[in-house]
């Protein structure tokens, strides 16, 4: 994946899925300070300052030149406003994707909307197949999922379920 096309602003319908710039951290630190959100992948919500520092890693991209790291936040136009996050891990022409969505704006359908977004994108970018990770308990991501056109595999990684998807034809 070239470094513009991993520095592209992603739109949909509603949202805005930008580039992750560590300036997020403080609006995102409220976005993502309800426990709930760590039900299923554990630990506690981060301060400002520990995503301050997360987001220099990730901003710095990844390590390996083979692999692109893509993080987004997810604005929400009408609102102007961050609402949680997508991103995708990409390797050759495999994608593992994630999402996340505050609590205040779970059940709008941002979740599904954005990982659309993402994963339409991706095809776009030579991507041949898209994987994701969902703890078997977590409805909810299963149902993003399910509405991206992802399907559940024999797969196991750290007690989850794989996703897969292969680009369509």
């Amino acid at each position: 994946m070239t470094p513009p096309a991993a520095q592209a602003t992603i739109r949909s319908e509603r949202l805005d899925l930008l580039p992750l710039r560590v300036e997020h951290a403080e609006e995102m630190a409220v976005v993502l300070s309800d426990p709930a959100l760590h039900t299923f992948t554990g630990g506690t919500p981060d301060t400002v300052e520990a995503l301050r520092s997360r987001y220099r890693r990730l901003t710095a991209g990844s390590p390996d030149p083979a692999v692109c790291w893509l993080n987004r936040v997810i604005r929400l136009r009408a609102e102007s406003c961050l609402t949680g996050y997508v991103q995708a891990t990409v390797t050759g022409a495999v994608a593992e994707v994630a999402w996340v969505v505050g609590v205040p704006w779970q059940g709008r359908g941002i979740a599904t909307e954005a990982a659309r977004a993402l994963v339409d994108w991706l095809w776009g970018q030579s991507v041949h197949t898209v994987i994701a990770h969902i703890h078997p308990g977590h409805h909810a991501s299963a149902a993003v999922a399910t509405a991206v056109g992802l399907r559940p595999t024999d797969l196991r990684q750290d007690d989850e379920i794989r996703w897969s998807r292969p680009a369509p034809i």
